[in-house]
């Protein structure tokens, strides 16, 4: 790294900083800091989605796993497919009611539904789930900066942290969204261009595939993942994953607050669209980078001595600080920094919002409305994260996978909580609230005593478990309160007659799944 390297750094972390500025400048209210004033364009807020989901731990890690992790290769892919499927659900079940609703922190509809209690549990294990989970997001991509950009691992830490405090606090949800947007072009441009080395300097993608082992290039992994111990089963992917991404983008405050920022229901929809068709091309990117790269580090013992044995996550960092020119060395370490601060910086607002709306407005003097209260709470939590970060060497480096997991032990009871307060006219609080502890209950059963049981299953039995439980509770012991209002719950009359117009699009997203399946399977049986 030279000096023209570290000016475009700067500059680029400065000119989001600025954009931000020119973004906030209007904002007097909590519902133009964290909705934009609901007047988002679509398109911003489904690339802003997408950037989300693209952290620097995919940059880093899901190349590393294609090339050189044991028991990795092309079937990481599986992990994608379900996307298509479960945005289906999301358009038409969760997205329509909360945005009549005209919520700011999803977990006010299971106050309106259910009352405080279940809003309080159900938020509380967001806000403590998400909290590590960024700070450990951070720690892990710093500690790989920190060592490819040759400064102190808290130098690092400090720069992503303070960065995206400042611009997320003053430009609030609309400086998320738009930041996000640059920095997802700024992370595609790094990608390709990453690829375009590789490949050049093995000769060709025809070398590519010849430098890969066999078993690496197999996509589908026919194992069911239920005790047979497979870390890549085909069914776990598609069933665990289904129910993992409703549940994700359709009440994870982190994901749903951005879209209901959207100027109408129809333009959540579009945004949601456009994760549905792109999240697997993204993915096709990263398998890609990760082939490319793997065939450079067979050829180049440079390469391989950087990486060391107990951390394959260096692999893409120190191919870009060994191979690649400078200039396009720093983009792509800027490309690294964009993809950290766009998870990060949709968290801290999610976090603020979880935090005013669910717990301090309720409980204090404070206006729900009250603009610089969300911003110091904003304050609070970037702190509080950027603090937790430094302590991150001191856990494990299974603690990524550990959130995966405690992420899916929660997600498939917090999903059937929403499902059964807008579809089960009968549930009421006691059979929800008990629904959900047997869930997790249930799911941490199984972490413990069946640990060959794929962790994305837990998604799909979190949610069956919880959702008979509810039924079973809320029938046995009805609570005479007469029924819910009819703006909490949907009909399936009300269903068909909402999304007639809609109906195209929802057969093109089953149509790209099975032609995403049969692509992948002409694929695996090619090589066979």
């Amino acid at each position: 790294m030279n000096f023209y390297d570290w000016l475009i750094i700067i500059t680029y972390l400065a000119g989001i900083v600025l954009l931000s500025v020119y973004i906030g400048r209007n904002h007097t209210t909590q519902a133009d800091y964290y909705v934009g004033g609901r007047n988002i364009p679509w398109w911003a807020i489904g690339i802003s989605t997408m950037a989300t989901q693209t952290s620097a731990i995919s940059f880093i890690s899901k190349p590393a796993f294609v090339a050189l992790k044991p028991g990795g290769g092309l079937t990481w892919l599986q992990y994608e497919l379900a996307v298509p499927l479960s945005m289906i659900v999301v358009m038409v079940v969760l997205i329509p009611l909360f945005r009549k609703l005209e919520l700011v922190s999803v977990y006010e509809y299971l106050e309106m539904r259910f009352g405080p209690s279940i809003r309080y549990l159900v938020s509380g294990v967001f806000l403590i789930s998400r909290g590590v989970a960024a700070g450990v997001v951070v720690y892990a991509t710093a500690i790989v900066l920190s060592a490819c950009l040759e400064i102190e691992l808290w130098q690092t830490i400090l720069i992503i942290g303070v960065v995206t405090i400042v611009y997320d606090v003053i430009g609030g949800m609309p400086a998320v969204v738009y930041s996000d947007v640059i920095q997802m072009f700024v992370l595609v441009a790094g990608i390709i261009l990453c690829i375009y080395f590789a490949v050049d300097q093995v000769g060709g993608f025809a070398a590519i595939f010849g430098t890969l082992p066999a078993e690496r290039l197999h996509v589908i992994d026919w194992s069911p993942g239920l005790g047979d111990g497979s870390d890549t089963p085909f069914w776990g992917f598609l069933i665990g994953g289904f129910f993992l991404f409703i549940s994700y983008y359709g009440t994870d405050q982190s994901q749903v607050q951005r879209e209901l920022s959207a100027e109408s229901v129809e333009g959540t929809r579009r945004s949601l669209l456009i994760n549905g068709f792109s999240r697997f091309p993204l993915g096709m990117l990263y398998i890609v980078l990760g082939m490319a790269v793997g065939a450079v580090y067979q050829i180049s013992p440079e390469l391989q001595k950087a990486v060391p044995a107990e951390n394959l996550d260096y692999l893409v960092p120190q191919y870009i600080l060994i191979h690649l020119p400078h200039g396009i060395k720093a983009l792509l370490f800027a490309a690294l920094m964009a993809a950290t601060m766009s998870s990060l910086d949709s968290v801290l607002n999610s976090l603020s919002a979880a935090t005013m709306r669910d717990f301090v407005s309720p409980f204090s003097s404070i206006k729900a409305d009250d603009l610089r209260a969300g911003q110091w709470v904003t304050v609070i939590w970037g702190i509080v994260i950027t603090f937790f970060a430094f302590y991150s060497d001191q856990i494990s480096d299974t603690i990524v996978e550990a959130i995966n997991k405690i992420g899916s032990a929660f997600y498939g009871p917090i999903l059937a909580a929403f499902l059964a307060g807008i579809l089960m006219r009968k549930a009421n609080t006691r059979g929800v609230f008990w629904g959900i502890i047997s869930g997790v209950a249930f799911n941490g059963f199984v972490w413990v005593f069946y640990s060959g049981v794929y962790w994305m299953w837990w998604n799909a039995f979190g949610l069956v478990v919880t959702m008979t439980v509810t039924w079973l509770i809320s029938t046995i012991k009805p609570i005479e309160s007469g029924n819910p209002p009819a703006k909490l719950m949907l009909t399936w009359k009300e269903i068909l007659e909402n999304e007639r117009r809609w109906v195209k699009a929802y057969l093109a997203l089953i149509l790209y799944f099975a032609i995403i399946l049969s692509a992948m399977l002409w694929f695996q049986w090619s090589l066979a």
